[in-house]
């Protein structure tokens, strides 16, 4: 099995074709991020794209924004969930990760959403991967844990560190729950949370160390389980970003970190890490 990792447009500051032209010189097999943009922009990533021979992992956001509307009706998350698929069609995703759902439905709600959301990846031809992100269905494990029981057939984005923050602890003292979870994950978020926030001020910094080690076991997990169930490639996504995840400076707004560097320092690090995995096996 290998790593495949993707990057980010979350968080970019330039062009589409300068983020690709960075991806295809730094390792990268492709790029994540929204097709909910402008046509003249979605001309502009499928060039990008065709131009430096990259993947592409199209995102998807349910319920207006990234904390969906508190109101916003399952029927109003579905028909986010069909115009996204349909704007990202000419751009042909090898898979969508979906940030979906409302913390705040009834079982009976998030299965109705899930199922016909899977039917419109059925419909498009795209398989849908479901993030596992606070305010969304997928808010905590044990909320994941009961919808997969009820829709076995979900696939998972698993993030993590949204999960630490939800508990206010890392997962280390909830490894069953992640080895269930592992059987369903599809895909990587890379970014290291801890019991107080979404993300570290650097995952390299060490009074973070037992921060970054606790989601490296988990993800160990996940690529064991997704080697027993025949994945030749795992695919990740360092996702550090801006809007209010890295931390500032007071008064100055200043970010503490450098954003593009803390994402090279994850990739080269997951790496190395899944390679010494592979040798350890």
């Amino acid at each position: 099995m290998e790593l495949r990792l993707y990057k980010t447009l979350w968080g970019h500051a330039g062009s589409l074709s300068a983020a690709a032209a960075h991806a295809a010189g730094h390792g990268y097999v492709g790029l994540e991020g929204t097709a909910d943009r402008p046509p003249e922009q979605l001309a502009l990533l499928e060039q990008a794209l065709q131009q430096y021979r990259l993947d592409y992992i199209q995102e998807i956001v349910t319920g207006g924004d990234y904390v969906p509307r508190r109101h916003a009706s399952v029927a109003e998350h579905l028909a986010d969930v069909e115009r996204q698929l349909l704007q990202g069609k000419p751009l042909q995703p090898r898979f969508a990760t979906i940030i979906g759902g409302c913390d705040a439905w009834t079982l009976e709600q998030n299965e109705h959403f899930f199922n016909e959301a899977l039917a419109a990846g059925e419909r498009h031809g795209v398989v849908l991967s479901f993030e596992t992100h606070r305010s969304r269905s997928l808010f905590n494990p044990w909320a994941t844990l009961l919808l997969l029981q009820r829709i076995p057939q979900l696939r998972l984005t698993c993030d993590l560190s949204h999960w630490v923050v939800v508990m206010e602890r890392l997962l280390d003292d909830d490894l069953e729950v992640i080895d269930a979870v592992a059987q369903h994950a599809h895909h990587i978020h890379a970014r290291v949370g801890y019991p107080q926030g979404p993300q570290v001020p650097h995952p390299a910094a060490p009074e973070y160390a037992h921060a970054l080690a606790s989601h490296q076991r988990c993800w160990e997990r996940i690529w064991s389980s997704q080697a027993a169930r025949g994945y030749t490639a795992s695919t990740m996504t360092p996702e550090f970003g801006p809007d209010g995840y890295m931390h500032i400076l007071p008064f100055t707004n200043e970010p503490v970190a450098d954003l593009v560097e803390v994402n090279e320092w994850m990739a080269s690090t997951e790496q190395h890490h899944f390679a010494q995995w592979v040798a350890n096996r």
